[in-house]
């Protein structure tokens, strides 16, 4: 297939950065710039041992795709057939790689093998004068059987060795600083906190590996490697990336990567082959009783389970070996187009089925998302965007998708019915008018019982029932929540909904009325005055949960406006009564985009529009309309969140631009690499008034 990756070297100013490129929540598609190139995540190191090449790394560089692998240094330093070539004409020549090479210190060594015999400064020194692109300092393995007072000397001994780790390394290389605790997430979540707050005197650790965790998967405890990856992200520097030391098994790849995890290292490929083994996404598959293959694979085309069988044991472990690996990065490649098109949670899900251990863990986290009072889960729920275009799947399991919850929670806290009814009477009494006939576009199979209702009960406010929950009929073209694929069965068995729930929506549980269908002719004057009021209705409901201005402000804002509309009717630009335009509605998503017009009247109005403050050097360039890099902000409002827009200021308050955030907060603070905010319009100094 042939490698297609980039050797050349990164920018000096760039060695050692992380940029996120797109995002699923958490889940990240990023680079990570090195002496050999960027490192694309999230990716698979494949172990190679530098004495026992299964498959040799230019191979795996030409014929796999493999960007980057692991090695170990300490065996390189062990061995002086190895050690003198590495030390003079450097790693990347003596294993014939040209990608990235990531080498592991002997830390896992010592736990195999009990204490080796080089120094804490010495190996780091190795490493870096073998031209290694990413080393691993010598940190002290904690095993899950260890008493919390074992494990807490491991992670106290492993900060102590951290900073002249850093200091041995010199400016050119990279150093991961793995993370300990065994299965104490207290003790995990202050190792990430204490290993990420270490700086050397060129740079931090530029990775986080999650170390000590081989036992824990050989024993499938997935539910406590899930607990083990959520107590390091709660500390851990958001802006580097996260390696699941010692996980390679393509099943745990989605749910791992769906948490935050970019990197991982395995040299399962190669010992699963040796035991007549294949890796799938699916589990593990033995080759003593196939007949046929399972699945399609280049490795093995043309060949037979028997034939395989046949073989020689060294030949079949290589040609096992190729295919557990070609499996292995199909999977990674699956996972990241999963990134790319939202669905990465959905993958979870089905990956959960794949062993009852796995769907433990599962369950936990459906479980934990769904939570409302541990501040831990902000990250996953609103760093997932809540407006994506597209369908959802259902299963049992969606309701737990944090794009769908962060959906329901703008609803539950920003929405609130419509302050006057379509005859201009206030409405003090809003009396739920719950629609669960129909399927959407709700707006084409309802639309006229509901007119009907409200002709006949103007202080109804439409609300549908979904199997993700309560839907107000002013957001019914929200994607994705307005494309449920779901049985017939799952929308007709839908429990009636909670007190609770209707009362965080500001209804009576004793005034619900339910939709009915009815061939009643009304009035066309009534009629275009009941669906104008719906629109409204929509425009205004989109602005209170989009970009957190009130229903009050936004009915004074769009006080008399009108419509510029699409072929099909369908409303496409919003102007305000003196003829400005301010809003576009988004057709293929149901998002709504600001005007400049928009973003000024946002700004005058002191909307809740989250906010950014730039740095005065890149405000010409934002003001043309580029994007907000990191690196170049001042400060950013709390309730910044990915997928929905924000107003950009200077440090005066004066409107710059407009965008939609790439970003958490804290990942706004943290990251110098990258977009922030993709700038939708510049707005200069003299049209800001």
């Amino acid at each position: 297939m042939g490698s297609t990756f980039d050797t050349t070297p990164c920018r000096e100013q760039d060695l050692g950065k992380f940029e996120i490129l797109e995002r699923d929540g958490v889940a990240r598609i990023g680079r990570l710039f090195t002496k050999h190139g960027t490192l694309q995540t999230p990716m698979l190191l494949p172990v190679v041992n530098p004495n026992i090449r299964t498959i040799e790394p230019r191979e795996m560089w030409d014929e796999f795709g493999v960007q980057a692998l692991i090695t170990n240094s300490y065996v390189i330093w062990k061995h002086e057939k190895l050690k003198n070539p590495a030390l003079k004409e450097g790693v990347h020549k003596l294993l014939d790689f040209p990608g990235i090479i990531v080498t592991d210190s002997g830390t896992f060594q010592s736990y195999v093998y009990g204490d080796i015999d080089v120094g804490v400064e010495e190996i780091v020194a190795f490493q870096r004068d073998i031209g290694v692109d990413i080393g691993t300092m010598l940190d002290v393995f904690g095993r899950p059987d260890q008493s919390i007072e074992e494990l807490k000397e491991a992670v106290e001994q492993t900060v102590k060795r951290a900073l002249p780790s850093l200091v041995e390394a010199g400016s050119d290389l990279l150093l991961n600083g793995p993370i300990q605790g065994g299965l104490h997430t207290s003790l995990r979540s202050e190792s990430a906190e204490l290993m990420g707050s270490v700086n050397g005197p060129f740079r931090g650790f530029s990775v986080h590996p999650i170390g000590g965790i081989v036992p824990i998967m050989e024993q499938h405890r997935y539910l406590e490697l899930a607990r083990i990856i959520l107590a390091v992200r709660k500390t851990i520097p958001v802006n580097r990336p996260i390696h699941m030391f010692g996980c390679g098994h393509p099943m745990l790849f989605p749910m791992c990567i769906a948490l935050g995890v970019d990197l991982f290292d395995s040299a399962a490929y190669a010992l699963f082959a040796r035991d007549g083994r294949l890796l799938t996404p699916d589990g593990t598959v033995r080759i003593e009783n196939l007949k046929e293959w399972p699945f399609t694979s280049r490795v093995l085309n043309g060949i037979s389970p028997s034939d395989v069988r046949a073989m020689e044991k060294n030949a079949r472990t290589d040609l096992l070996a190729r295919y557990n690996l070609e499996a292995t990065q199909a999977e990674l490649a699956r996972c990241r187009e999963a990134v790319r098109s939202g669905k990465i949670w959905s993958l979870v899900e089905q990956r959960s089925h794949s062993s009852p251990e796995l769907r433990e863990a599962f369950l936990f986290l459906k479980e934990h998302l769904m939570g409302e009072n541990d501040s831990s889960k902000s990250q996953i729920v609103f760093s997932s965007s809540p407006v994506r275009p597209g369908s959802e799947r259902w299963t049992e399991d969606s309701i737990s998708r944090p794009h769908l919850i962060h959906a329901n929670r703008l609803i539950r806290e920003r929405w609130t019915p419509p302050l006057s009814d379509w005859k201009g009477e206030s409405i003090t009494n809003p009396e739920l008018l719950l629609i669960t006939s129909g399927r959407p576009p709700w707006r084409d199979s309802v639309k006229n019982d509901v007119i009907r209702a409200l002709f006949h009960n103007p202080s109804l406010i439409p609300i549908i029932q979904t199997p993700n929950g309560l839907l107000p009929f002013d957001l019914e073209d929200w994607a994705p929540l307005c494309h449920i694929q779901a049985s017939e069965n799952t929308w007709s068995s839908l429990s009636s909904p909670s007190n609770d729930v209707l009362k965080s929506l500001g209804f009576d549980s004793q005034n619900i009325h339910h939709l009915t269908s009815s061939d009643e002719s009304i009035d066309k004057e009534d009629r275009i005055r009941i669906f104008e009021w719906l629109e409204f209705s929509q425009i205004s409901a989109k602005c209170s949960v989009l970009l957190g201005a009130s229903r009050k402000m936004t009915s004074d804002w769009l006080d008399g406006m009108t419509v510029g509309r699409s072929s099909t009717g369908r409303i496409r630009n919003v102007f305000t009564s003196d003829g400005r335009h301010v809003l576009s509605p988004r057709l293929h998503d149901g998002g709504i985009s600001l005007t400049n017009e928009g973003a000024k009247d946002l700004h005058s109005l002191g909307s809740g529009t989250p906010r950014l403050v730039l740095k005065s050097d890149a405000i010409p360039y934002v003001q043309d309309g580029r994007n907000v890099i990191h690196g170049f902000i001042e400060d950013v409002d709390e309730n910044i969140a990915p997928g929905l827009a924000c107003l950009i200021q200077d440090s005066s308050g004066n409107l710059i631009a407009h965008g939609i955030s790439r970003c958490l907060p804290s990942e706004i603070r943290s990251f110098s690499k990258g977009i922030a905010v993709r700038v939708r319009g510049g707005i200069k100094s003299d049209d800001s008034q």
